[in-house]
């Protein structure tokens, strides 16, 4: 037999540790060509697509992101399985084979799968790549698909790229191959394992380092972020690491002290045998949690910019289209009349009108900062502060007022609480106490109307009374119905807007097709990535598992040989995957969730809906993972201790 026919057929025997591998490296080869043939398309090049050369910057980022970490995880995945083949290199040595030749065997295995794995990749990719050029297309809003193509660079690219990676690695494992005594090798899995040990200096470390990250994180806003944010992640991951290496025993042998329930049912076995599975992965289990945290971090900060700009956005335009006019009659920006005619002639449904007139008046709100304010009723404020969300409604005494900031994000403290202050317009005066301060725009913030003055109706009506019609500001706001998809409309009542009056008219639409194709882009390419990063984590936990299959069946066996139960055995086997899968999943999402309450202080938002609905995904997926991994290791377990 030559030795590629050797190579062949060890990959075939130990398909079940090689699968989750090369799965995961076809999805890498997969992902890296199909931006590869984006970046190497003509029309993109050539500048045909519009905003093409922004995607093909953050595309080209990607291709390192995917590429460095194809390093590390190729890296570990062939080192994994090098060593889990200690006892089968002993027996080859044994029957004679020098290590020159187990190291020429195991350069042919990783040259096959390497060229498998890129072939495959590269096939599924010019399968996919059509489907990711129109799910651009209709991102990047083209007029027309982005035609298909194969870019014979992309093809070179990936193929190159990835072959070097792989040979460099299998070069770089190759020096752990015939580096051990043979009588070493065969002994490597009858070692006993001695019992796991913690310090309880250590113990406490983890809990000091998790609980300041997380009390950092807690704390965490616009002002000190820059100060915070490298100390929290150098205590998280100091905690974490900690956390599995030492605190992991701890907590399970203080389980085994828990006399009903250790001995109840197969719990005895399943903890028992947890406590060495957790100390023997524990790094692994460390980077998958990091790993876990850095996916659910990256794809919630991305899903949540990309709503929570929506919210703001809206909240700082609060009806879709929005103008301002000098003179309580005038129409100078635009006839309203006309505007509504534009919009039944598309047909566009308006969902309400907003109209809130008022006087201008110039008032000091800070030292050095004068400012023009409109007076505006109270009645009309409430009336469309009960249609704008996020709007407060506020009661007016006479002699007071309420004044009203435009953005949430604004800190506020213009005035002290029912401090007096004097309002005057056209030669008429009034003395008031401002009450308190509120946020939030129900009409187009735009100069005059950018910060109100809520007065008792009654006083309103006075001043309004004794100012000239000339003198007033008129704010008119239309909230149109799926105003998403009114973009053509809005220019059409934009170009009857005169040059002279252009910065008093302002609609959404605009503000938020920009922003929302930047955002989805992101969010669609980022995503990738992150699924790429997912599939790895789940990878390395199948590829450890499997690594310790041949101890694990000798265990069953003996354990059914003094009578133990299929169901029994499953359940054990269930419980032990699980906590392998599940434990670093949930502090990955704890993590996550510190980390999302400190972006909730940066934005001043609510951010929690966009993040919990991510968690939510992941956790599903990340089951959906266990349940594949878990039939596939029962299979081999069943078919071993039960069949054989």
């Amino acid at each position: 037999m030559k030795f590629h026919q050797l190579a062949f057929k060890n990959i075939r025997g130990n398909w079940h540790q090689y699968s989750a591998f090369f799965l995961s490296s076809v999805f890498s080869v997969t992902l890296f060509f199909i931006y590869a043939a984006f970046i190497f398309h003509p029309d993109v090049i050539n500048g045909h697509i519009r905003g093409g050369a922004k995607v093909r910057t953050g595309m080209t980022a990607c291709e390192y992101i995917i590429m460095i970490f194809s390093f590390f995880f190729v890296l570990y995945s062939i080192s994994a399985f090098l060593k889990s083949r200690k006892k089968e290199f002993g027996l080859l040595a044994l029957f004679g084979l020098t290590n020159g030749q187990i190291k020429r065997m195991v350069y042919y295995e990783n040259l096959l799968i390497s060229l498998l794995s890129i072939t495959t990749g590269i096939g599924l990719g010019i399968l996919f790549s059509k489907l990711f050029f129109m799910a651009l297309a209709v991102l990047l809003e083209v007029d027309s698909p982005i035609r298909f193509f194969i870019p014979p660079k992309a093809l070179l690219f990936t193929a190159g790229c990835f072959f070097l990676l792989f040979q460099a690695i299998t070069l770089m494992t190759l020096f752990q191959v015939g580096r051990t005594e043979i009588v070493d090798l065969l002994k490597e899995s009858k070692k006993p394992k001695s019992l796991p040990l913690a310090s309880k200096w250590l113990v406490l470390l983890s809990a000091l380092c998790i609980g300041g990250g997380y009390s950092l994180a807690v704390q965490m806003n616009g002002n000190n972020a820059v100060l915070v944010m490298l100390p929290i992640l150098f205590l998280v991951i100091t905690g974490t690491y900690f956390l599995f290496t030492q605190s992991s025993v701890v907590i399970l042998r203080s389980l085994s002290r828990n006399k009903p329930l250790y001995y109840r049912g197969t719990n005895l076995l399943t903890i028992s045998q947890l406590v060495f599975k957790i100390k023997d992965n524990a790094r692994i289990l460390f980077m998958v949690s990091i790993l876990c945290a850095v996916v659910l971090t990256a794809s919630a900060t991305m899903y949540v910019f990309n709503q929570s700009q929506r919210d703001q956005i809206m909240a700082h335009i609060p009806q879709t289209i929005g103008f301002v006019e000098r003179g309580l009659h005038e129409h100078q920006v635009i006839d309203p009349q006309k505007l509504k005619e534009i919009l039944q002639q598309d047909g566009v449904e308006i969902d309400y009108e907003a109209k809130l007139a008022g006087v201008p008046v110039s008032i000091m709100l800070k030292p050095n900062w004068q400012q023009d304010v409109l007076v505006v009723s109270a009645t009309d404020y409430n009336q469309l502060a009960r249609r704008v969300k996020g709007t407060t409604q506020v009661q007016v005494d006479k002699g007071h007022a309420v004044f009203v900031y435009p953005y949430h994000e604004m800190s506020g403290g213009f005035f002290r609480e029912n401090q007096p202050v004097r309002i005057s317009a056209a030669n008429m005066g009034m003395n008031l106490v401002v009450d308190k301060e509120v946020s939030g725009a129900v009409v187009i913030p735009m100069e005059a109307t950018s910060f109100l003055l809520v007065l008792n109706d009654a006083q309103y009506q006075e001043m309004m009374a004794q100012v000239p019609d000339s003198y007033k500001v008129v704010a008119y706001g239309y909230e149109l119905k799926h105003w998403e998809s009114t973009g053509e409309t809005v220019k059409k009542i934009e170009q009857l807007v005169p040059d002279d009056q252009s910065m008093y008219f302002r609609s959404r639409v605009e503000d938020y097709r920009d922003i929302n194709q930047f955002n989805s882009l992101t969010l669609f390419i980022g995503l990738f990535v992150s699924f790429l990063f997912f599939i790895a984590s789940g990878s390395i936990i199948f590829f450890k598992l499997f690594t310790e299959l041949q101890d694990d069946q000798a265990q069953f066996r003996a354990l059914v040989r003094i009578g133990m139960s299929l169901p029994e055995i499953r359940r054990i086997v269930s419980t032990q995957i699980a906590a392998i899968f599940f434990i670093p999943c949930v502090v990955g999402i704890v993590h996550t969730l510190f980390a999302m309450k400190s972006l909730s202080n940066l934005l001043g938002g609510n951010i929690w809906p966009y993040a919990l609905l991510v968690v939510a995904i992941y956790i599903v997926m990340q089951s959906a993972y266990y349940f594949v991994t878990r039939r596939s290791y029962m299979k081999k377990i069943t078919n071993e201790v039960f069949v054989n």
